[in-house]
Protein backbone atom coordinates (compact mmCIF):
# COMPACT_ATOMS: atom_id res chain seq x y z
CA UNK A 1 0.00 0.00 0.00
CA UNK A 2 1.34 3.48 -0.64
CA UNK A 3 0.27 6.31 0.84
CA UNK A 4 -0.47 9.66 -0.67
CA UNK A 5 1.32 12.28 1.32
CA UNK A 6 -1.28 14.16 1.40
CA UNK A 7 -3.58 11.71 3.36
CA UNK A 8 -3.28 11.34 7.39
CA UNK A 9 -5.92 9.22 7.84
CA UNK A 10 -5.47 6.99 10.88
CA UNK A 11 -5.76 3.58 8.61
CA UNK A 12 -3.25 5.21 6.65
CA UNK A 13 -0.87 6.24 9.55
CA UNK A 14 -1.11 2.74 11.40
CA UNK A 15 -0.38 0.77 7.29
CA UNK A 16 2.81 2.73 7.69
CA UNK A 17 3.96 2.26 10.85
CA UNK A 18 3.07 -1.63 9.93
CA UNK A 19 5.67 -1.10 7.28
CA UNK A 20 7.95 0.45 9.66
CA UNK A 21 7.93 -1.90 12.30
CA UNK A 22 9.01 -4.50 8.98
CA UNK A 23 12.25 -1.97 8.66
CA UNK A 24 10.66 -0.68 5.01
CA UNK A 25 12.59 2.33 5.10
CA UNK A 26 10.51 3.65 1.92
CA UNK A 27 7.30 3.71 4.48
CA UNK A 28 9.41 5.52 7.11
CA UNK A 29 9.71 8.38 4.22
CA UNK A 30 6.42 8.05 3.52
CA UNK A 31 4.92 8.58 7.42
CA UNK A 32 7.85 11.43 7.71
CA UNK A 33 5.95 13.11 4.38
CA UNK A 34 2.62 12.35 6.13
CA UNK A 35 2.73 13.44 9.86
CA UNK A 36 5.74 15.41 10.36
CA UNK A 37 4.23 19.17 9.44
CA UNK A 38 1.39 18.23 12.47
CA UNK A 39 4.50 16.81 14.74
CA UNK A 40 6.99 19.51 13.95
CA UNK A 41 4.56 22.11 14.98
CA UNK A 42 3.89 20.63 18.38
CA UNK A 43 7.83 20.21 18.87
CA UNK A 44 7.60 24.10 17.81
CA UNK A 45 5.31 25.18 20.35
CA UNK A 46 6.95 23.88 23.16
CA UNK A 47 10.43 24.56 22.65
CA UNK A 48 9.73 27.84 21.09
CA UNK A 49 13.05 27.41 18.64
CA UNK A 50 13.33 26.36 15.52
CA UNK A 51 16.25 24.19 15.42
CA UNK A 52 15.82 22.73 18.83
CA UNK A 53 12.21 21.63 17.04
CA UNK A 54 14.39 20.05 13.94
CA UNK A 55 16.25 18.36 16.07
CA UNK A 56 13.28 16.43 18.45
CA UNK A 57 11.46 15.94 15.08
CA UNK A 58 14.20 13.42 13.78
CA UNK A 59 15.33 12.06 17.04
CA UNK A 60 11.53 11.10 17.09
CA UNK A 61 11.33 9.83 14.20
CA UNK A 62 14.62 7.59 14.98
CA UNK A 63 12.59 6.58 17.76
CA UNK A 64 9.26 6.06 15.98
CA UNK A 65 11.76 3.15 13.58
CA UNK A 66 13.05 1.63 16.74
CA UNK A 67 9.97 1.07 18.59
CA UNK A 68 7.41 1.33 15.38
CA UNK A 69 6.82 -2.69 16.56
CA UNK A 70 5.46 -1.50 19.87
CA UNK A 71 2.41 0.44 18.45
CA UNK A 72 -0.51 -0.82 19.49
CA UNK A 73 -3.88 0.39 17.77
CA UNK A 74 -6.03 -0.50 20.32
CA UNK A 75 -4.41 1.89 22.77
CA UNK A 76 -4.30 4.85 20.92
CA UNK A 77 -4.29 6.66 17.70
CA UNK A 78 -1.25 6.28 15.64
CA UNK A 79 -0.88 10.35 15.47
CA UNK A 80 -1.46 10.21 19.56
CA UNK A 81 1.26 7.83 19.93
CA UNK A 82 3.61 9.70 17.67
CA UNK A 83 3.21 13.37 19.29
CA UNK A 84 3.32 11.27 22.77
CA UNK A 85 7.39 10.59 21.21
CA UNK A 86 7.66 14.07 20.07
CA UNK A 87 6.40 15.68 23.36
CA UNK A 88 8.71 13.34 25.57
CA UNK A 89 11.27 14.45 23.36
CA UNK A 90 10.63 17.98 23.20
CA UNK A 91 10.65 17.87 27.74
CA UNK A 92 13.69 16.03 27.51
CA UNK A 93 15.08 18.50 25.34
CA UNK A 94 14.03 21.58 27.68
CA UNK A 95 15.26 19.33 30.77
CA UNK A 96 18.95 19.49 29.18
CA UNK A 97 19.23 22.72 28.44
CA UNK A 98 17.51 23.58 31.99
CA UNK A 99 20.19 21.19 33.24
CA UNK A 100 23.31 23.24 31.37
CA UNK A 101 21.93 26.68 31.66
CA UNK A 102 19.02 29.46 32.31
CA UNK A 103 17.81 29.49 29.07
CA UNK A 104 16.46 33.43 28.74
CA UNK A 105 14.13 34.25 25.82
CA UNK A 106 14.60 37.10 23.64
CA UNK A 107 12.15 39.38 25.92
CA UNK A 108 13.75 38.88 29.11
CA UNK A 109 17.02 39.72 27.69
CA UNK A 110 16.25 43.34 25.86
CA UNK A 111 14.65 43.39 29.86
CA UNK A 112 17.55 42.24 31.65
CA UNK A 113 21.18 42.87 30.95
CA UNK A 114 23.47 39.66 30.84
CA UNK A 115 27.31 40.21 30.75
CA UNK A 116 28.64 43.02 30.12
CA UNK A 117 26.25 45.87 28.63
CA UNK A 118 28.15 48.71 26.10
CA UNK A 119 28.14 52.00 27.34
CA UNK A 120 25.83 52.61 25.02
CA UNK A 121 23.27 50.35 26.27
CA UNK A 122 24.15 51.74 29.70
CA UNK A 123 23.43 54.87 28.93
CA UNK A 124 19.79 54.01 27.22
CA UNK A 125 18.93 51.56 29.87
CA UNK A 126 16.66 52.99 32.77
CA UNK A 127 17.66 53.18 35.65
CA UNK A 128 14.99 51.02 37.18
CA UNK A 129 16.24 48.44 34.57
CA UNK A 130 19.73 48.10 35.44
CA UNK A 131 18.53 47.61 39.32
CA UNK A 132 16.08 44.91 38.07
CA UNK A 133 18.94 43.27 35.86
CA UNK A 134 21.20 43.45 39.32
CA UNK A 135 18.13 42.03 41.15
CA UNK A 136 17.53 39.30 38.78
CA UNK A 137 21.09 37.88 38.90
CA UNK A 138 21.36 37.87 42.53
CA UNK A 139 17.89 34.92 42.26
CA UNK A 140 19.06 31.16 42.06
CA UNK A 141 19.02 29.91 38.39
CA UNK A 142 15.63 28.21 38.63
CA UNK A 143 13.83 30.97 40.34
CA UNK A 144 14.97 33.20 37.97
CA UNK A 145 13.61 30.93 35.10
CA UNK A 146 10.27 30.41 36.90
CA UNK A 147 9.82 34.32 37.39
CA UNK A 148 10.65 35.00 33.77
CA UNK A 149 8.54 32.24 32.76
CA UNK A 150 5.36 33.16 34.77
CA UNK A 151 6.16 36.85 33.78
CA UNK A 152 7.55 37.32 30.74
CA UNK A 153 5.76 34.26 28.94
CA UNK A 154 2.91 34.48 30.92
CA UNK A 155 2.66 31.16 31.48
CA UNK A 156 0.55 29.87 34.23
CA UNK A 157 2.12 27.71 37.56
CA UNK A 158 0.78 24.75 36.42
CA UNK A 159 2.72 24.98 33.01
CA UNK A 160 5.84 25.85 34.22
CA UNK A 161 5.79 22.69 36.16
CA UNK A 162 5.12 21.38 33.08
CA UNK A 163 8.17 22.22 31.32
CA UNK A 164 10.51 21.75 34.56
CA UNK A 165 8.84 18.62 34.97
CA UNK A 166 9.13 19.30 38.87
CA UNK A 167 5.98 19.51 41.61
CA UNK A 168 3.30 22.46 41.21
CA UNK A 169 4.11 23.33 44.71
CA UNK A 170 8.01 23.83 43.77
CA UNK A 171 7.50 25.62 41.52
CA UNK A 172 5.21 27.92 43.42
CA UNK A 173 7.73 28.12 46.02
CA UNK A 174 10.30 28.98 43.69
CA UNK A 175 7.93 32.09 42.29
CA UNK A 176 7.15 33.16 45.75
CA UNK A 177 10.95 33.30 47.15
CA UNK A 178 12.32 34.53 44.26
CA UNK A 179 9.18 37.71 44.26
CA UNK A 180 9.96 38.21 47.88
CA UNK A 181 14.17 38.63 46.92
CA UNK A 182 13.51 40.65 44.33
CA UNK A 183 11.00 43.13 46.20
CA UNK A 184 13.89 43.45 49.40
CA UNK A 185 16.16 43.62 46.13
CA UNK A 186 14.54 46.57 44.56
CA UNK A 187 13.73 48.19 48.16
CA UNK A 188 10.36 47.18 48.99
CA UNK A 189 8.85 46.82 52.50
Amino acid sequence: MTANPQESTPETLVALLERVAGEDASALRELYDVASPKLFGLALRILSKPEWAEEVLQDSFVNIWRFAGDYRRGLSAPMTWMSAIVRNRAFDQLRRVNATETEWNDMLDELVASGDPTPEELSSMSAEARQLARCMETLEPVQRQAVALAYLRDQSHSEIAEVLTVPLGTVKSWIRRGLQKLKTCLGGV
